[in-house]
């Protein structure tokens, strides 16, 4: 923390599926002061994965609270709001904003046979008609999985009458929060991404398009109007102002996912410059000029940081959030080990991790194959297999598993992708770091305070709005901690690489196998 900050700054919201992350941002990218709180996700055997999103409003009031009382200065000096976080979600809101009921995340398949009857069909699961009209006009389609929220608003107007009554916008996360500082209702191409209900060949035309809607059964008066991406919504309303403790006046800029906050927080805007986020889910991205969508491998450009360009958008559905899940299964007493004891004893592990492989797919898989029915697992455990194997197993299998999909990302922007800024919670590893250059062979630069990243970024897109000029294009600030592959670990690497490819093969096939004839 600093007691003496700059004379603007701008407080940045991350909304990670953990949990928020509240920070005040200096226009450098100096993270004056932040502030980490974390969130549960309720799942049952319906598919349900849901979280409270009238707690995310709660935690960040009380963390930019806590925040201004540490920084000398007015309050004044906080200039500007700005919202990133999780995407793919949906939180139905009433006319004033407040949750009419929990936010159905990413991880939310409820709606999912609602979306087989819409979208459904024998072309990989899907209509080909429906299939190539969207891929025509948006870019990608919606999930036969129903996570994503053409599916999650299928489900809740199917399923959850009286919430559909009570709620005026269906929004993603990062609007919703934008609405409850503004009190305004938008979105953005970008915000919208994952519902492919926006023309993407024409990223200036702000208006949903209706016949996509239509062929999924979709209102599109519930989704909240469409508005230049990095655009001023307004200013903080009188609500928020007493919540939070911040200034009127204070400008609100529009919600970004964490894809795009991530370009700008690791400096990689330029066109192929590339970023690999290793959070509690991971991608790979990089801007790109066209609008493009690689069906097989669930791999698309989307709109990007200015609105005449593009970026690419993947997932993989389990990144650091393995390491997560390993630390909960260790605990001992219900007290889990620290990232670092566990990280410093995966050092103690060679290359290979003595032969244990770990494949990461705890909640299925969506790039570079999709399929939300198959499972992680360990192989190759013997008697002589410890907690250093273990944990460095699935460090190296979650770097296996981004080197897969990095093959068919460069095939897909058709040109080699190097350095690779790493950022995320994950990426604050060192070893983690070295063990992804090894496994995708390239350079890797671990971004300065990696877990912070997507503040500094989302706070790089409200100074732009504050002086009214677009994110530039210059060339990447390549500061940080350079990992070159090693030569010794990098034939493991790909040994471990081919293993993962076909287990996951194996593991979709023994999973066709066994569904019933009529499923």
């Amino acid at each position: 923390m600093s007691s003496s900050p700059p004379s603007e700054l701008c407080l940045s919201v991350d909304l990670g599926t953990g949990g928020p992350k509240v920070a005040l941002v200096s226009p450098s990218g100096e993270i004056v002061a932040h502030d980490v709180q974390r969130v549960a996700t309720h799942f049952d055997d319906s598919g349900a994965a849901t979280q409270d999103a009238a707690q995310w409003w709660t935690l960040i009031c009380a963390a930019t609270r806590r925040l201004l009382s540490d920084v000398d200065g007015p309050t004044s000096r906080v200039r500007a709001v700005a919202v990133t976080g999780q995407y793919a979600s949906t939180v139905p809101v009433d006319a004033t904003g407040r949750p009419t009921g929990p936010c159905l995340t990413w991880r939310d398949t409820r709606g999912g046979a609602y979306a087989r009857a819409t979208v459904g069909g024998r072309f990989m699961g899907y209509n080909v008609r429906t299939a190539l009209a969207f891929l025509r006009i948006s870019g990608g389609a919606p999930s036969i999985s129903g996570a994503d929220p053409i599916g999650q608003m299928l489900y809740l107007y199917h399923e959850q009458r009286d919430v559909l009554a009570a709620t005026r916008w269906f929004m993603e996360p990062v609007d919703y929060l934008t609405m409850r500082f503004s009190g305004v209702a938008s979105a953005t191409h970008a915000s919208r991404l994952a519902s492919w209900l926006t023309d993407n060949r024409r990223l200036t035309l702000y208006e949903y398009d209706t016949r996509l809607a239509r062929r999924v059964g979709v209102d599109v008066t519930r989704l909240a109007p469409l508005v230049p991406f990095g655009s001023v919504v307004g200013e903080l309303c009188a609500a928020a102002v007493a919540e939070t403790g911040l200034a009127p006046g204070t400008i609100v800029v529009t919600g970004i996912p964490d894809l795009h906050a991530a370009a700008l927080g690791s400096g990689a805007t330029a066109l192929f410059e590339t970023h690999l986020a290793l959070s509690t889910t991971s991608w790979i991205s990089c801007p790109v000029a066209k609008k493009k969508t690689d069906v097989l491998h669930s791999i698309a450009a989307v709109p990007g940081l200015t609105n005449d360009s593009y970026v690419v958008a993947n997932n993989q559905e389990t990144g650091a959030g393995a390491l997560e899940w390993l630390r909960g299964v260790l605990s001992i007493d219900g007290s889990p080990m620290r990232f670092t004891e566990m990280t410093s004893l995966a050092g103690t592990s060679p290359p290979g991790a003595n032969g244990v492989s770990f494949t990461p797919w705890l909640a299925g898989e969506r790039s570079p194959r999709e399929n939300k029915s198959v499972r992680a697992g360990f192989s190759n455990l013997s008697v002589t297999t410890n907690r250093a194997d273990v944990i460095r197993a699935v460090m190296e299998g979650v770097g296996a598993n981004s080197a897969w999909l990095l093959g068919h990302v460069e095939k897909f922007v058709g040109r080699p992708l190097s350095p690779i800024r790493l950022l995320g919670g994950g990426a604050q590893s060192t070893l983690w770091c070295q063990i992804f250059a090894d496994a995708l062979n390239r350079e890797v630069i671990q971004v300065p305070e990696p877990l912070l990243a997507q503040l500094r970024g989302v706070a790089r897109l409200a100074f732009a709005a504050l002086e009214g000029r677009p994110i530039g294009r210059d060339k990447a600030n390549d500061n940080g901690v350079r990992f070159t592959p090693d030569p010794s670990a990098v034939p493991l690497a790909y040994a471990r690489i081919a293993a993962l490819s076909r287990s996951f093969n194996q593991g979709a096939a023994h999973l066709r196998r066994s569904e019933p004839a009529n499923s």
